[in-house]
């Protein structure tokens, strides 16, 4: 019998679990190591942020539901990896510091065959003095928990300004090399939609601060899709969403500093600038979350297995290149590390090898562009994708037969721009693949027939039945298996 040890229960964690409880759970030994007792429908988030949902509806407690197809819950942090074993043990192992009440604290030392590292992100607010909710001055909307405080003073607002007030509202990104704009991108659609809803639209101020080179980017060098039967641009796409909504919008912007009511951002032209605020909801950036690695004598060899951001180096190519040279093939397509063949890193916790917009930076040096998306579809294709690569190597297998390169997937995303069954809108987007295959595609990088965008009450429809089937699906209702990732 082996035991494969998964590290995180975010959504590339959590698919790699539930398969492999499915395909292997009865004859083999299955871990997932989680610090937090629920798993999070992340993309709901933004709902609950303006008070369209509560928490309850986008968690649920992860034990039971590993019970139904064999896999073992702990509720723990992993702190370390230890791939060739050593301490006394034989075989190579993680060590875990429990969070459940009651053994917080307690470390333990977990053996494993198979280990797949699904820790997903650290949410860095500490990058930039003054982000986020905890011990900054703004919100966040990445976890349940900042977007019911964000809700909180959404609505305080909205009070003051039903009584007479105005407000200036600042949404997008809190640092030069964040990712994840998507986020912001549908939260400051739906806290213009609330406003309305409340009637105080127009007491209003809505500023969207990115550091996207223009808008649309999204951390994917731009996109061109199909609308209306034409091929329009990202920036096209996004800038007429935020025209007909009346929302500013600041690019190519890197937040440096947050004070009460005031943030600092450096231009890509180098110029500085302050901007003031009631209300400001900024993505942090994000880091691997600490993981340390040794070999069995004790030597410290994180930097073997992680690079300098935490994340964890897979079968890519790091070798430095100009950013023109890069090509689809330098992107990794089994996330197996190259040092050691049971290890596997997926979803955000997998190393880039590059990012897919241009590196920018101002005159001072400050890098100023997004660094690659690796959440939502691409997540849940790679766990699955590796998932079933272990079941095969379980059942004898000398070479993997399943891959999940970015430059050879898909991604589709339906952006909520308001919440409502009647008035509701959101954008649906489709790329292929995510990262550009000029090589295949020379025109636009991307399958033109594959890549399109459309807004309307439809897509709300859309985004509000997937918020179901997913969460159904997640929970391992009957059925789960046959329904799309």
């Amino acid at each position: 019998m082996a035991r494969i040890v998964i590290l995180g229960a975010g959504i590339s964690g959590h698919t790699a679990a539930r398969y492999l409880g499915k395909w292997v759970g009865k004859q083999h030994e299955v871990i997932v190591v989680s610090p937090k007792p629920k798993w999070n429908w992340i993309p709901s988030n933004i709902w609950v942020g303006v008070g369209e949902m509560t928490e309850q509806q986008v968690t649920f407690e992860l034990a039971p539901v590993y019970k139904k197809v064999n896999v073992a819950f702990h509720q723990a942090r992993a702190l370390s990896i230890h791939p060739e074993g050593g301490s006394g043990h034989d075989k190579p192992f993680v060590t875990v510091e429990y969070t459940l009440p009651g053994r917080e604290g307690d470390k333990a030392e977990i053996e494993y065959d198979y280990l797949i590292n699904a820790t997903g992100p650290k949410l860095n607010f500490g990058a930039t003095p003054g982000l986020g909710p905890e011990e900054g001055y703004t919100m966040s909307v990445c976890t349940p928990e900042h977007a019911l405080k964000a809700n909180m003073l959404l609505q305080e607002c909205i009070s003051a300004m039903k009584a007479g007030a105005t407000r200036t509202f600042v949404i997008g990104t809190g640092h030069g090399m964040c990712t994840c704009q998507g986020a912001a991108f549908e939260y400051i659609y739906n806290v213009d939609h609330a406003l309305r809803k409340a009637g105080v639209r127009n007491q209003a101020r809505l500023i969207w601060i990115s550091n996207e080179y223009e808008l649309g980017d999204f951390g994917m060098g731009g996109v061109h899709t199909i609308r209306n039967g034409y091929i329009i641009s990202g920036k096209v796409f996004a800038e007429s969403l935020m025209v007909e909504r009346g929302v500013e919008w600041i690019t190519r912007a890197a937040v440096t500093k947050v004070e009460p009511g005031k943030l600092h951002y450096e231009l890509l032209d180098g110029s500085q600038h302050e901007l003031e605020f009631d209300f400001s909801m900024l993505i942090p950036p994000f880091s691997g979350v600490g993981l340390k690695a040794y070999d069995k004598s004790g030597t410290d060899i994180t930097e073997k297995l992680f690079a300098p951001n935490g994340f964890m180096k897979v079968d890519a190519d790091y070798t430095p290149k100009p950013f023109e040279d890069w090509s689809k093939a330098d992107w990794p397509k089994t996330y197996q590390t190259p040092n050691y063949e049971n290890i596997f890193a997926i979803g955000i916790a997998f190393a880039p090898p590059h990012p897919i917009s241009k590196v920018m930076k101002s005159p001072s040096g400050l890098q100023i562009s997004p660094t690659p998306p690796r959440t939502g579809m691409p997540s849940a294709a790679i766990g699955k994708a590796v998932a079933a690569n272990i079941r095969d190597l379980l059942r004898g297998a000398t070479r993997f037969s399943h891959t999940a390169s970015m430059a050879e997937i898909g991604a589709a995303c339906v952006a909520s721009t308001g919440m409502d069954l009647f008035k509701g809108s959101a954008a649906t987007m489709t790329v292929f693949p995510v990262v550009p295959d000029y090589e295949t595609y020379p025109e636009y990088g991307r399958d033109m027939s594959l890549t399109f965008g459309e807004i309307g009450l439809a897509g709300h429809w859309m985004k509000y039945i997937l918020h179901h089937v997913f969460i159904y699906q997640a929970k391992l209702r009957p059925g789960w298996s046959v329904l799309p990732d």
